[in-house]
């Protein structure tokens, strides 16, 4: 099983070299980010975005109240996994443009959530390289938290930079 939260630190973002569209290939997997959260960071998190249901940190609450099986991830927490993923992908000229996905399945502190994606698809539109990708969250077993899809866009190799800030090419 992956280590405690790996994923990129700043230096190893700060000094990556840029990803391009002629890089990608539809099947290649993205790095998996890995995160564990404990009741700490859920309720530091609830408190940061006055999300005050107790089911986020309550343990007491959610077990007897609501019959969970313990404290729950929030949805919000995962969903700004999200944008932080594509971006740290897609860096340093690179922009995440859409994601979509659902929430399906409940995380618990105790559960490792992994992050992942694949490229499902790949075309050059205003002079930009968008790639789409399918994105999700699961847990340690492979229960699928997350599933959804995303497109970002990268740099051709040889073209124009990508504009900031980002301007979506129109079709």
């Amino acid at each position: 099983m992956p280590q405690h939260n790996e994923r990129p630190n700043a230096e190893a973002l700060r000094n990556k070299q840029q990803l391009y569209y002629d890089d990608v290939a539809e099947g290649m997997e993205l790095p998996k980010y890995i995160y564990e959260p404990t009741p700490t960071h859920l309720f530091r998190w609830s408190a940061a975005i006055e999300n005050w249901h107790r089911i986020h940190y309550d343990l007491d609450f959610a077990l007897n109240h609501d019959r969970l099986p313990s404290i729950l991830v929030q949805g919000s927490w995962k969903q700004s996994v999200v944008p932080q993923y594509l971006k740290d992908w897609t860096l340093p000229g690179g922009w995440p443009w859409k994601a979509n996905f659902e929430h399906r399945a409940m995380l618990v502190p105790g559960d490792v959530l992994i992050m992942w994606g694949k490229v499902t698809g790949k075309r050059e539109q205003g002079g930009m390289g968008l790639v789409d990708l399918e994105i999700g969250m699961k847990n340690q077993e492979g229960i699928e938290s997350m599933p959804g899809t995303a497109t970002v866009v990268l740099p051709i190799r040889g073209g124009k930079p990508i504009p900031y800030p980002f301007v979506p090419p129109e079709d």
